[in-house]
């Protein structure tokens, strides 16, 4: 009985305690809630959380951002057809994973596995059963091999037209070099970046010379999306235009940079030579017309490019051999000291106790040093330099500007070097040992000889164009850069260098050409070995010509050195005549031919008009006309509209209807390029010089998305 009142009263005391909880429990809740009010407060009126901007974070997440990428600037040869430009390819994959469905419910998945084999077969090179077969595997997505690969903007339009669900594209930059092998280590090649934000980045050439110009300024355009990612109705994207790079414009003349790209092959097929180089100028401005070396590569695949990295016209020095004979004659007989009329005994000479000889050691005898200069004595060359000393022929070379950049603007490019303290030193550069010289050194210096003592500047860039603005911001023209010799030196040698080809003794007959007088200087010089001296044995020289045309007056000047050739059964001089004469006499014939022009014509816009009168209008001009399709009204044309033209130029048509494969033999490898172009087929490539021979037969319908393949070769 006494413990019931005890337990009553703690009973009470518990059910107070549980109240006086609540109660705080009830404010601590309300100072929370309070808070919490307070905090969302600040926020929806701040807009900001831990210095986080949330409208901007919101606006961010549901506004999607594009990069507009700028075209690189396209690479031009002197016909305004381009050497390089950009393209975008496109790479293909189907979806079969069928839980992938947009928002609304449609398939992002393959629904018709016929109609998409169809489709895909018709413009790619694969198989319908093929086709069938990837889209039939059990994988989530799947490619086509090498034919989903590397597709043309117009044939992924042309699927794109199908509308077939499942079927995605990746767009990839690319850069297109048309011609193949050409120029293509002055011209470069670019890294192409696997992320799509960056731009591609010259490797080396006008590529890496000019790769800020050529480099343009990618755009921006920017979108409000929903959060199921469509753009929100009544707002428009916001763009900033990308500005595209800069056009550039070379003085190269693609048909004598193909022909002598045919050349170097042939001679490089057959004689294997360690390296070699062909540079084409014209004498009275100084533009580089062609230019090429071996090894070489072919920017496209990047075959052969790890055999030569270096651009050998500009990196490389090298002793020249006896065509350095024709600087010591002018310096010679610039300097009052040269009596040709002389006679001196050939074979052999001593320098302070060290013999220098002739390349035949036995000599000619009692010679003038006229008869001398033509047979290519060492030994009168050496005399020449005794006799005008030492300080006037130092005097002389470096107003020919050896060791002296020529500023080409491409990369890596050496100054060369001269041994000249010792008196021997001194005798071996007259006849083009211990001095090493560049390809572009000695293009510069002949140019004096053949320009009448005045010496230009070679260069390669015409010109480089803003597309943006039509406005042409760098023009390079015509530069006299020295005047090592006067008129009459440069004549006089001229003349001698004419003996060298047309004397009975001379050892230049090789370079004759029919029509034409050439004035030429062959050489030959050991190739050293570094710091173990000249090598020995039958190819160990560097063999070279130096040679004008016409030689009185001349147009042209072309350079060939060919180093450490495995010769048979013709000499060094005979290959090099297979690369001079053809080029020098296609040369002159296009002069011929442009300068009985009385001005250029220009091509205009066709599309519409009947294609039958045209051709006849072309042809009747001169030009070679291939018209494609079997109706009358011109849809496309190659060249286009504005293009200047030059003579016998081959001029495409094309009309719509069935299009029948035309004879390709002896076309151009830019002309098939441009007709696979407009027939939208694939195009694959062998050799280099003009097609021999065509996998599609001629006359033999084509459809779009086939592959041409085409032999290169000499043609007849």
């Amino acid at each position: 009985m006494n413990k019931s009142p005890k337990r009553m009263v703690t009973s009470n005391q518990s059910q107070k305690n549980r109240k006086k909880f609540g109660i705080v429990l009830f404010f601590v809740f309300l100072v929370l809630f309070g808070l919490i009010i307070i905090r969302f407060s600040y926020i929806s009126i701040g807009k900001n959380v831990q210095n986080v901007n949330l409208s901007a974070r919101t606006k961010k997440l549901y506004t999607e951002t594009q990069t507009v990428k700028a075209s690189r600037g396209t690479i031009y040869d002197a016909n305004n057809d381009p050497i390089a430009e950009d393209t975008s390819t496109y790479s293909i994959y189907a979806v079969l994973n069928k839980k992938q469905e947009s928002i609304n419910g449609k398939p992002l998945y393959v629904t018709n596995k016929n109609k998409t084999a169809e489709v895909l077969s018709k413009y790619l090179s694969i198989s319908k059963e093929k086709v069938l077969k990837q889209l039939n595997s059990k994988s989530f997505q799947v490619e086509f091999g090498a034919a989903g690969q590397s597709i043309s903007l117009t044939t992924r339009n042309k699927i794109k037209a199908a509308h077939l669900t499942g079927i995605n594209f990746i767009q990839r930059q690319s850069r297109l070099y048309p011609n193949g092998v050409f120029a293509s280590h002055l011209i470069g090649n670019v890294t192409v970046p696997s992320d799509s934000t960056k731009s591609m980045v010259g490797n080396m050439g006008i590529e890496k010379m000019l790769n800020k110009q050529l480099t343009g300024t990618d755009g921006i355009s920017t979108v409000q999306k929903d959060n199921y990612g469509y753009q929100v109705s009544g707002t428009a994207a916001k763009k900033k235009k990308a500005t595209n790079g800069d056009d550039v414009y070379t003085t190269l003349d693609s048909r004598l940079q193909t022909l002598l790209e045919t050349e170097m092959s042939a001679v490089n097929a057959e004689a294997h030579p360690a390296s070699m180089n062909a540079v084409l100028m014209n004498a009275k401005t100084g533009a580089i017309l062609a230019a090429s070396q071996r090894p070489t590569y072919n920017p496209m695949t990047g075959k052969g490019l790890d055999k030569m990295w270096r651009d050998t016209l500009v990196q490389d020095s090298y002793e020249p051999g006896s065509t350095m004979k024709i600087f010591t004659m002018g310096a010679s007989i610039d300097s009052g000291n040269y009596n040709g009329t002389s006679t001196y005994l050939s074979g052999k000479t001593t320098v302070d106790g060290i013999t220098v000889p002739d390349w035949q050691t036995s000599g000619w005898g009692r010679i003038t040093y006229n008869k001398g200069f033509a047979l290519s004595s060492n030994v009168a060359m050496t005399h020449l330099e005794e006799q005008m000393g030492a300080k006037t022929w130092k005097k002389y070379i470096n107003r020919f500007k050896f060791l002296k950049s020529t500023d080409s603007g491409l990369a890596g490019e050496s100054s060369g070097s001269i041994q000249f303290s010792k008196a021997i030193e001194q005798a071996d550069t007259s006849f083009g040992q211990g001095i090493q010289v560049t390809v572009f050194q000695m293009m510069r210096a002949l140019s004096a000889i053949s320009n009448n003592g005045k010496m230009l500047q070679p260069y390669f860039i015409d010109k480089v164009v803003n597309p943006n603005t039509n406005k042409v911001i760098q023009k390079n023209k015509k530069k006299v850069v020295g005047e090592p010799v006067s008129a009459a030196t440069a004549k006089a040698v001229r003349k001698h260098m004419e003996d060298v080809v047309y004397k009975s003794y001379g050892i230049g007959s090789d370079f004759k050409i029919s029509g034409v007088k050439v004035a030429a200087k062959t050489g030959t010089a050991q190739v050293s070995g570094g710091s173990s001296g000249y090598l020995s044995g039958d190819n160990s020289y560097l063999y070279s010509v130096a040679g004008m045309a016409p030689a009185k007056n001349p147009k042209y000047v072309l350079y060939i050195t060919m180093k450490q050739p495995t010769l048979g059964s013709k000499t060094a001089t005979q290959l090099m005549a297979q690369i001079f004469k053809p080029l020098i006499t296609r040369a002159l014939q296009d002069d011929k031919t442009q300068t009985s022009s009385t001005k250029s014509t220009k091509m205009t816009d066709l599309t519409g008009n009947s294609a039958t009168t045209e051709a006849a209008k072309l042809t009747k001009k001169g030009y070679r006309v291939t018209t494609l399709g079997t109706t009358d009204k011109i849809t496309a044309q190659s060249p286009n509209s504005g293009t200047t033209l030059y003579d016998n130029q081959r001029i495409i048509l094309a009309t719509s209807g069935e299009n029948l494969m035309p004879s390709l033999k002896g076309w151009s490898r830019a002309d098939v390029v441009k007709i696979a172009k407009i027939l939208n087929i694939k195009l694959e490539t062998t050799g280099s010089g003009y097609v021999t021979k065509q996998n599609i037969t001629s006359g033999k319908a084509v459809n779009s998305g086939t592959t041409l393949k085409v032999k290169l070769g000499s043609s007849n």
